[in-house]
């Protein structure tokens, strides 16, 4: 744990209007819902903290970042993540990478500890070498609280992070580079069961750390359909998606981690908890494409193989000029266009994508803190 404590707090969730924003640079000139987002998560969220790692997990060269001002920066994407999207409606600016953070003012918005190859488990994604779990960010997440507190009191710095909002996206390296590779023997240990009960069993551990921490706002996004991605298509030569690895896979765990919000919410009143259906919001895309204005749901825009999905995009290779058109930008990951669309449902949609509220409504919950001693 830090080597700061925080007072005891009683903490009552309240509706507030948001507040205003002296701050240039803000999402789309919106007022800041929130003071800051800190992100935990995979590549689908990472935002270039493995460009310094020995990893075989990075994408800081052409042509990812192609869509992106600012070029290749680390993002597995043409353009935006989920979380950049996410950052603008919450009046934010894009929120940098723990690495490219080293000064006070460059943590003011937040801090995004996303790494590509990382799961909830230490032992995920060793197939790509270098890489950061979910515990190491953890541990770099409280190095920042460390890095704050010099400046500020840690009464100040506990107001600010309860408000701020933790957004994690953790479990799908979990399976893609660990259960369902043949390097290890996870799928000899446990069964799909026993395996997602290991996965949650950890998760709601580490999010007890985060909370221990300050944390009072999280996001939790579930795992999208992993059946669907072409490298699951190119690996098992299939047509149309793999409903036996969603089936057994990714709906356990899913409807776990639900009711792992749900118990979070109902022992640990202080905080809230809110869960993202990232698969039924993908799912949706993927079924009727043509409503959103896609016309190729199986094929990464740039890649190698079958699908495009046998390998990611290799360095300088022409990406598919059309992908506006494209659900997959790689073999992993979407396009910039889906990110956006999965953000926007994320951050105003209804009961059927967030529960048991939506991000924007979680932003907009005022937690009021009062000190023990004034309540004596």
């Amino acid at each position: 744990m830090a080597s700061f404590s925080f007072p005891f707090f009683l903490l009552l969730l309240l509706p507030f209007c948001s507040p205003d924003s002296s701050s240039d640079g803000g999402g789309l000139g919106r007022k800041e819902l929130v003071p800051a987002m800190f992100i935990f998560g995979d590549s689908l969220i990472d935002n270039g903290n493995n460009n310094n790692l020995a990893s075989l997990a990075k994408a800081n060269y052409v042509p990812y970042g192609i869509d992106f001002a600012d070029g290749p920066t680390g993002r597995f994407s043409n353009g935006y993540t989920v979380v950049d999207e996410i950052a603008n409606l919450l009046g934010l600016p894009l929120i940098p990478a723990h690495s490219e953070t080293s000064t006070a003012n460059e943590l003011l918005h937040g801090v995004n500890y996303a790494s590509a190859a990382a799961g909830i488990l230490d032992i995920t994604g060793q197939n790509f070498m270098a890489r950061i779990p979910f515990n190491e960010q953890i541990k770099n997440f409280e190095s920042t609280l460390n890095q704050i507190t010099g400046n500020l009191s840690a009464d100040t710095v506990a107001r600010s992070i309860g408000d701020s909002i933790f957004f994690i996206g953790m479990g799908s390296n979990d399976y893609l580079n660990n259960y369902l590779i043949p390097d290890y023997n996870t799928r000899i240990q446990y069964n799909p069961n026993q395996f997602s009960d290991l996965l949650i069993q950890h998760y709601s551990h580490q999010l007890t750390s985060l909370y221990n921490l300050g944390a009072r706002k999280f996001v939790l996004s579930g795992v999208g359909s992993l059946g669907c991605i072409p490298s699951i298509l190119a690996q098992n030569m299939l047509t149309q998606c793999s409903q036996e690895i969603d089936q057994s896979l990714v709906h356990p765990f899913n409807s776990k981690m639900k009711l792992m919000v749900d118990r979070f919410n109902q022992n640990l009143t202080a905080a809230k908890f809110t869960y993202i259906d990232t698969y039924h919001i993908f799912m949706e895309i993927i079924n009727n494409p043509g409503t959103y204005g896609f016309n190729v749901t199986d094929s990464g825009c740039c890649g190698v193989g079958r699908n495009n999905g046998q390998f990611t995009c290799l360095p300088y290779e022409t990406p598919c000029s059309n992908r506006e058109q494209y659900v997959f930008w790689d073999a992993f990951h979407p396009t910039a266009k889906v990110n956006v669309l999965m953000a926007k449902k994320a951050f105003a949609g209804g009961g059927d994508v967030a529960h048991p509220i939506n991000i924007e409504q979680l932003a907009k919950l005022k937690l009021i803190q009062f000190n023990n001693s004034f309540l004596d």
